[in-house]
């Protein structure tokens, strides 16, 4: 099991990483962690603020799931749409992680009213899977700060592990902070695929059953450890 310090850590460098990645710009975008004992870590603004590309372990503290400091927060604040991670903690115990970004593909996906489709294989399997799962959508480009907006939030994302946020960007739940940041990663690849189909007026058919038949099921090591590990190398170790 992950250590308490070592949780923050992941949280920052998921940080990191999505501004690495161009899924968040400045200091907008958040990353959250749930503790054994049943705390979120998420990564705050203060007064020693960076933005997200700088992001240390010492940004993200933790809080109760109303809201509550749990650690001296030093002027420090959680984020204003917190009640994305909370609700989704209370009402899906499986997850331990939540990314919440503002990636530009999935926003131009949701104001046009894009669907993403299984159109391609072995170029992203894990982003194909998305497609074939459905990627649902809140159709409220709302700032969510507030737990009756992100109820309806978590309602529209039913047990998905992803929920585009029209006219706003994306939230992504999972198991753990690695496979979160992968995902989220994979759904701004269906997205960016899915606007560049569309600017070339283009509508290729689904990938067919046959050919789906022929794709293996690459397992967590390869989708989410190794997926992980060459995402942590892109940024490197460290904040500078």
């Amino acid at each position: 099991m992950t250590s308490y310090h070592g949780l923050k850590e992941q949280v920052a460098t998921a940080c990191r990483i999505l501004a690495a990645r161009g899924l968040v710009e400045g200091v907008v975008g958040h990353v959250s962690a749930r503790t054994p004992d049943g705390d979120v870590l998420v990564r705050c603004r203060g007064p020693e603020e960076r933005g997200l590309a700088r992001t240390v372990a010492g940004d993200v503290r933790a809080v109760g799931l109303d809201g509550t400091p749990r650690e001296p927060m030093d002027g420090w604040q959680a984020p204003v749409e917190l009640p994305i991670h909370t609700e989704l903690y209370r009402r899906r115990p499986e997850v331990r992680a939540v990314v919440h970004a503002h990636p530009p593909a999935a926003l131009l996906c949701g104001l046009a009213g894009l669907v993403p489709r299984p159109v391609f294989g072995a170029y992203n399997i894990p982003a194909l899977s998305l497609a074939l799962e459905g990627v649902p959508v809140y159709p409220r480009s709302v700032l969510i700060s507030r737990s009756e907006l992100a109820e309806e939030m978590v309602r529209a994302m039913g047990s998905s592990r992803v929920c585009l946020l029209r006219g706003h960007g994306i939230t992504v739940a999972g198991a753990s902070v690695e496979e979160s940041m992968v995902t989220a990663v994979n759904l701004e690849v269906l997205c960016w695929v899915t606007v560049q189909l569309h600017g070339l007026g283009s509508a290729p058919p689904p990938v067919p059953p046959e050919d789906l038949a022929e794709l293996p099921d690459l397992g967590g090591r390869l989708n989410t450890a190794m997926a992980w590990q060459a995402l942590v190398e892109a940024v490197g170790v460290g904040p500078a």
